[in-house]
């Protein structure tokens, strides 16, 4: 019986249930450690995105609230990077840890584009922000903070793992 149990567990392991059902947890850790390095950099170079606009997302105003939603959504923007990682044609190079990066770097820019550029100012007038930044919202220190999220969010994974 304990045979027949180490057997299913080694088939479980080399199918990666075990391990996919963990990636998601280090696709969290990994989200909240590059989400931490880019709200110090928000915190140094950009005070009113995390002050202000960030809490306003959701209704909130002030620094703590600025942090708090900017973590949850870095832990989510992490989990959706491990699922973007299982894709057939990414899995196999993010075994390498230049690869990760090289991927969380390109997931950078993706979400510089996506969720800053274009996601942020439209949310943030739907929610009636006084002075919204512009459509689309390109600007050269959010593209420095989005790669430093996602080179610190590649490098992590690759790590936790």
């Amino acid at each position: 019986m304990a045979q027949e149990a180490q057997q299913q567990t080694q088939g479980i392991e080399q199918t990666g249930a075990v391990r996919g059902g963990a990636s998601w947890q280090r696709g969290v850790e990994a989200g909240l450690i590059g989400g931490f390095v880019m709200g110090v950099l928000f915190s140094l170079l950009m005070p009113p995105v995390i002050e202000n606009a960030i809490p306003a997302l959701v209704g909130l105003t002030g620094g703590i609230a600025g942090w708090v939603v900017h973590m949850s959504i870095s832990a989510v923007f992490g989990v959706v990077f491990v699922a973007a990682l299982s894709h057939p044609r990414l899995a196999a190079a993010s075994e390498s840890v230049g690869a990760v990066v090289g991927i969380g770097l390109a997931y950078g820019v993706v979400l510089w584009v996506g969720a800053a550029g274009v996601g942020m100012p439209l949310w943030l007038s739907a929610v009636g922000f006084p002075n919204p930044p512009p459509l689309p919202n390109l600007g050269l220190m959010g593209l420095v903070t989005h790669l430093a999220f996602g080179l610190v969010l590649g490098a992590s994974y690759h790590y936790l793992r």
